[in-house]
């Protein structure tokens, strides 16, 4: 019986590999990505208008030393020419990583064209910081992230701010 016991570890520890995390190179993500960036439209500087968090499916390809990825999102009320589109990218070098989460150093661009009544409005957002991705499973990462938010063209100004910089996602790898 002993013996038993102990062919059957020896076996169960030589098929045993090394987990792969989500952060394996070659692995490719989808999921949901969203850029909260902290400015708002139609208020006054310090609030009152409409948030911008810009989002929706995302890709992401993660190369080993860095990930990058891209985010596509339409919506498309009742009544005439009033489509949002909006649409970005995202590059992270991980400074540290571990078999379960890593630290990236990079950054997102976003743009947002949107309905202004007579005109539509084209927003840039830039967003260098950091974000850091968990790995819920092997397979399964959240991903958050903070940094500076700069607003261009229709969208002017910066944020550093606390509450509403950043970004959130979430993504299931393939590999």
């Amino acid at each position: 019986m002993k013996n038993t016991t102990r062919i059957a570890a020896l076996v169960l520890m030589a098929t045993t590999g090394v987990a792969n995390a989500g952060g394996s190179e070659g692995s490719l993500g989808v999921g949901a990505e969203f850029m909260l960036s902290g400015f708002s439209f139609g208020g006054s500087p310090t609030g009152g208008g409409t948030s911008v968090g810009l989002g929706g499916p995302s890709l992401n390809y993660d190369a080993g030393a860095f990930h990058v990825g891209g985010f596509l999102a339409v919506l498309d009320p009742g009544g005439a020419n009033n489509t949002t589109i909006e649409f970005g990218g995202r590059f992270y070098y991980h400074v540290h990583s571990t078999a379960m989460a890593d630290f990236g150093i990079g950054g997102t661009i976003g743009v947002l064209n949107y309905d202004m009544g007579d005109d539509r409005g084209t927003a840039l957002f830039i967003e260098p910081g950091f974000q850091m991705r968990v790995f819920l499973q092997a397979n399964v990462a959240l991903s958050l992230g903070a940094g500076l938010a700069i607003g261009a063209a229709d969208a002017d100004g910066v944020a550093l701010i606390g509450d509403a910089a950043g970004s959130a996602g979430f993504h299931y790898y393939f590999f």
